[in-house]
This record gives C-alpha cells, sequence and structure tokens, in this order.
C-alpha cells in the first residue's frame, strides 16, 4: 500500500508489563475507508489508545502525515487532524445537541469556520438540526451515533478512526450509520473503521486488516477478505471453515 496517511511499523503496546498487541504493521491510505476487524478481546481497542497516545508503544512507530506521533500528547494528535470516534456514542447527555457539537470544535477559534462547520454537520445529519436544542441524553441511540460523528467532524479531520459504530444499534441503524461512514470518506477524510461486524464493514471499505490476540494475522483487499476462511475462524474458532465463513458475513 503507497501514499498511507496512516503508518504503523512494528508497534508492540500493553498495561504494566504485559503486551496486549505485537508487532503490528498496519496502513491507512487518503481517500479511502481501511477497516481492522476483530473479535471482542483482539486488541484493537489497544490499538486505539496507542495511536491517540493513551499508551506508549514499547517497540515501533507511528506516523500520521509524515510525522511521527508515538510521542506526542493526545491533543497535540487530534490538532494534525488525526480524530477519533469513540465506541458506546458517548455524548455529554445533559448537555444540548448544539453544545456537543461546539465540544468538538475546541481547537478552532474562527466563529465563521464554526459556523461553516456546524451547516456542514447539519447537512449531513438533519436530524441533528431538528433536535439543536434537545439535551443528547434523550436522543435515540442512532440519534447519539449521528452526534458522536458530527462533533468528530466540527475539526475538519483529515482521518477519522470510527470505533464501533454498530454497538448497541439496531440493525436498520446499523445499516443507515454504515452509509453515512462511506458517504464521509473523501480525498480530504480517509477513514479507519474498527469493527466486530466484518460483513457490513467490509462492503463498505477499500482494504482490511484482522486482528487476533494482539496480531495482524492477515490483510488485504476487502473484497477477498470478504470470502476468507481465517476472519471465520477469527470470529467462530475452529468450526467447519466454510459453515463459519458463511456465518461471519451475515
Amino acid at each position: 500500500m503507497s501514499d498511507a496517511l496512516l503508518s504503523i511499523v512494528g508497534v508492540s503496546a500493553g498495561y504494566d508489563a504485559v503486551d496486549v498487541i505485537h508487532g503490528v504493521d498496519m496502513q491507512a491510505k487518503r481517500g479511502e475507508i481501511t477497516c481492522l476487524l476483530g473479535a471482542n478481546g483482539a486488541g484493537k481497542s489497544t490499538l486505539i489508545k496507542t495511536i491517540f497516545g493513551v499508551l506508549r508503544p514499547r517497540s515501533g512507530s507511528i506516523h500520521f502525515d509524515g510525522v511521527e506521533i508515538s510521542r506526542l500528547e493526545s491533543h497535540e494528535i487530534v490538532r494534525r487532524g488525526l480524530v477519533a470516534v469513540p465506541e458506546g456514542s458517548r455524548v455529554f447527555p445533559k448537555m444540548s445537541v448544539l453544545d456537543n457539537l461546539r465540544v468538538g470544535a475546541y481547537l478552532e477559534r474562527s466563529p465563521t469556520v464554526i459556523a461553516a462547520n456546524l451547516e456542514r454537520v447539519f447537512a449531513l445529519f438533519p436530524r441533528l438540526h431538528e433536535r439543536i436544542d434537545q439535551f443528547a441524553g434523550t436522543l435515540s441511540g442512532g440519534e447519539r451515533s449521528m452526534l458522536s460523528i458530527g462533533r468528530s467532524l466540527m475539526c475538519r479531520p483529515s482521518m477519522l478512526v470510527i470505533d464501533e459504530p454498530s454497538l448497541g444499534l439496531s440493525p436498520r441503524f446499523v445499516k443507515e450509520n454504515f452509509g453515512i461512514i462511506r458517504d464521509l470518506c473523501t480525498d480530504d477524510c480517509a477513514i479507519l473503521l474498527v469493527e466486530q461486524n466484518a460483513r457490513q464493514t467490509l462492503d463498505i471499505s477499500e482494504y482490511g486488516y484482522l486482528m487476533s490476540q494482539g496480531h495482524i494475522t492477515c490483510h488485504g483487499a476487502a473484497s477477498e477478505l470478504r470470502h476468507s476462511p481465517d476472519v471465520a475462524r477469527a470470529y467462530f474458532g475452529g468450526q467447519d471453515s466454510e459453515q463459519t465463513n458463511n456465518e461471519a458475513m451475515t
């Protein structure tokens, strides 16, 4: 993969004296959706924390847009255009939709730019505009997910790292969310999509990685991973590979 916006090389990290991820090599290109798949406990969340400076890598390097970021503080990483959308549609429940969005613009000083970014978010998510003065805690799960993504867009990121966007959502909202994520990916904003939902994630991704027990066990074009027995084994263990591959993709 060339033209990498995010490049992770040989990264190991963990908690206390125990490594959770081991020698991770991974790239995400400009203008594409790259996905990181893996069952619960595979190490995906640890990798995200390492990318954003919450954990320091014990070995290896992380570059974003050509700059080494593995020793930067989280706010410095965000300032460079790498922004996380955390799992669980985390919002400030006792703040209005508008105030939640304004929190996402904390790095921006210009009222004109903030207003333009708000307009863009409301164009993407008209439902948020309809609920502009409503407390975020009263929104549905799907609406909170929209708000979480919208808040992250308020600082005009070059890349969004979206963690488990299907978590806790109904099938209807999952489908809607993934359609929105697909539309968000442009030449100006790449996406790293971290998910357990293999089928729908691969449907909207260009390239994918599979993580198991802290290791990247396979990677390739999303169209190839869609039918990979390795993906099925990661989710269902040692069952019959043809059967589990069908189950993993439904």
